[in-house]
């Protein structure tokens, strides 16, 4: 399960911050064909582990962050993402799917545009304004510079009110032509059509963006019902009638085959289209049948998009070098000579374990190829025998730490190796780090890069050496940054994290299997440590949500003298071991009683109704099922209160819930 929770952790941190530099800095650091695979691979660990969930997952978000300069624009209606598919067999797997549930479905195939996603609100048939997708509910508001793009209409053919959806994008010729410009006048040039699109929209000046000359494909009206359309197809074409550019390249699949076929053709012919694209959208025609299909917590389960195959590229692989993971796992890594994938400049890739290297029969020296498929970091495929020379240097497994130097073993029936040591620096600084962490004890001034140099400098080796750090002051005022300002700073955060409430040091402490929010409630039911420490497997299990796995992480951590010679020595500094939150009551209306939310709220965040209804004794799930006691519904409501209202499930409003959460207050 540890290795669940590192799994878990490592895909949070790569994906949101690839959510971060794609949708905020519009400067890839993974390709979308990686992205891809590991959120898949995220949900699933999620679905299997629901108490290891982080509330920063960024599977509860679709990505992004308006920027500073743009004012904010909410959707009435989300802007959501597509699930993905990659191969035939998972084409003909979402059509099967379908097809169990009595549809013989005809679709719609469309050009995946490579470009950035945007929402045009109409009144009275004018243009009032132009959104980004920003985090699916709040994006950038981009009117002005929207409406320098000529093919996004000022005022449409009817006057009618209407939002529409799309992409808006850069053709290859303009790149080329604004890419030789820029190359006379010794300006950086851009990297491809999709970063081009993306940093032109959101250029202040819209000047700038004018210049651009930036197009827009529109492919998705919110609430076609509300205008008598029946199909999607149909859409499509009411939004051309109404004067906006549709994709020409659309077209109609009546099975599986037509859908197989069309991106048969599209992956031959792309590269002759004066745009790009990374792959085809694939969505159910007929809406009432949308409807029926519904949606997940996270995509609709009418539509999906197929990704192109990743692009390879080759460089050389200079050396393979050793790294120790917080569980002390060894892992061999790829050093490459830079090479741009996909748009990013690559040097590094993991190698995984001694077997992966071995099966590939990879030397340093070997010329590989590299993609950016799917992996944390990108992958090598292959090494190109034929371009040897003889000089080339076989793969040796490490047989020590490269951190401790004491010997490595491999686990049985395992293939990685491990630092058995118990005291190696590398999961000591692991540990610290999070400790640390702006989730856990929150001690504002001690990053990751600090906590390596202060254990290196032997002021913080264990948990307690940090409220000793005051201790080291002289020495602290001889290092580059530190002055008596800085200083007094960090032993105040130091200082403020003594009062932290109990589930925040219970998620600092690192116990096995024990995340945000399974700490948050075992400190409300439990309201002290001491309590927690005599707790019994059989007491725990009995909680809902707490499973025999996490129930015997937290027992067999509290069994181990080391572990309670840490906590003694923290409580004995001043470390607050209570629970400091508002308390837990178990209310009639709540207790064990499933909560939904759809909708957008107005007088809560969905955060702050999940609190409190944790703390009447209940729960919250992000799908309605027959299990589910009451559907919270906000303004615009999805698929969830159309459900609830089939099951014949309790439906209660903000207003509702208000006088619920008072009765108890």
């Amino acid at each position: 399960m540890e290795d669940i929770k590192k799994r878990i952790d490592e895909l949070v941190e790569i994906l949101n911050e690839a959510n971060y530099n794609y949708h905020v800095l519009d400067k890839p650091t993974i390709t979308d064909q990686e992205f891809d695979k590991y959120i898949r691979e995220l949900i699933v660990l999620e679905e299997e582990h629901p108490d290891l969930i982080r509330e920063d997952s960024p599977t509860s978000r679709i990505g992004g962050t308006v920027l500073e300069g743009f004012n904010k624009i909410t959707h009435e209606i989300p802007m959501l993402s597509l699930s993905n598919v990659f191969n035939e067999s998972e084409i003909i797997n979402f059509d099967s799917k379908i097809r169990k549930e009595g549809i013989n479905p005809h679709y719609v195939c469309e050009l995946k545009i490579d470009g950035l996603s945007v929402s045009l609100k109409y009144k009275n048939g004018k243009l009032v304004s132009a959104a980004t997708r920003g985090d699916g509910v709040t994006g950038e508001d981009i009117t002005n510079n929207a409406k320098t793009i000529k093919t996004i209409p000022l005022v449409i053919k009817k006057p009618i009110d209407i939002e529409v959806r799309g992409e808006i994008y850069m053709s290859k010729k303009t790149l080329e032509s604004i890419n030789k410009t820029r190359e006379e006048n010794n300006q950086p040039l851009l990297q491809n059509c999709r970063n081009a699109a993306a940093g032109s929209i959101r250029q202040l000046d819209s000047k700038v963006a004018a210049s651009r000359k930036l197009d827009c494909f529109i492919y998705h009206l919110p609430n076609p019902e509300d205008y008598g359309i029946k199909t999607h197809y149909e859409a499509l074409q009411f939004m051309k009638d109404l004067g906006f550019k549709t994709n020409p390249n659309n077209k109609l699949a009546m099975d599986v085959n037509g859908i197989l076929d069309f991106i048969n053709y599209q992956t031959e012919n792309r590269v002759k289209l004066p745009y790009d694209i990374d792959g085809v959208v694939i969505k159910l025609n007929n809406l009432k049948e949308q409807k029926k299909m519904g949606f997940t917590a996270k995509y609709p389960k009418w539509a999906t998009a197929y990704k192109f195959p990743a692009e390879e590229v080759l460089t050389k692989l200079t050396d393979i070098i050793f790294t120790v993971g917080r569980t002390g796992q060894i892992t061999p890594n790829a050093v490459l000579e830079p090479v741009i994938v996909m748009g990013s400049t690559i040097s590094r890739a993991t190698l995984h374990n001694e077997e992966y290297v071995k099966s590939k029969d990879l030397r340093i020296g070997d010329i590989v190829s590299i993609r950016k498929a799917g992996d944390v970091i990108p992958e090598v495929v292959e090494a190109k025998k034929d371009r040897r020379t003889g000089n080339e240097k076989n793969f040796e497994m490490a047989k020590r730490c490269p951190i401790c130097n004491e010997f490595i073993f491999k686990r049985e029936n395992q293939a990685d190796y491990y630092c058995v040591n118990p005291v190696c620096p590398a999961k000591d600084i692991e540990g610290l780090c999070h400790f640390v962490s702006r989730k856990a004890m929150n001690i504002d001034g001690l990053g990751d890069h600090i906590i390596e140099d202060f254990y290196n400098l032997g002021f913080i080796k264990t948990f307690y050496d940090i409220y000793h750090l005051e201790n080291h002051r002289d020495s602290l005022t001889l290092l580059e940054g530190y002055g008596d300002k800085s200083i007094d700073n960090l032993i105040k955060a130091i200082e403020n994290s003594k009062k932290n409430s109990l589930e925040r040091l219970l998620f600092a402490l690192g116990i096995p299997n024990v995340g945000e929010k399974t700490a948050k409630l075992l400190a409300t039911r439990y309201e002290s440590l001491d309590n927690l420490r005599k707790a019994t497997i059989e007491e725990l299990t009995a909680i809902p949500d707490i499973g025999e796995i996490i129930a015997k992480s937290i027992t067999d951590y509290f069994a181990k003298e080391k572990n309670i010679n840490t906590i003694n020595k923290l409580k004995d500094l001043g470390i607050n071991t209570l629970y400091t939150g508002e308390k837990r009551k178990e209310a009639e209306d709540f207790l064990d009683k499933t909560f939904v939310i759809t909708g957008t709220l107005v007088k809560y965040t969905r955060d702050e109704v999940e609190e409190k209804i944790g703390l009447l004794g209940g729960k919250c799930s992000s799908s309605v099922s027959k299990k589910t006691y009451a559907v919270i519904v906000g303004e615009n409501p999805g698929s969830k209160y159309d459900k609830a209202i089939k099951l014949n499930i309790k439906i209660l409003n903000e207003e509702e819930l208000e006088d619920l959460f008072k009765k108890y207050e």
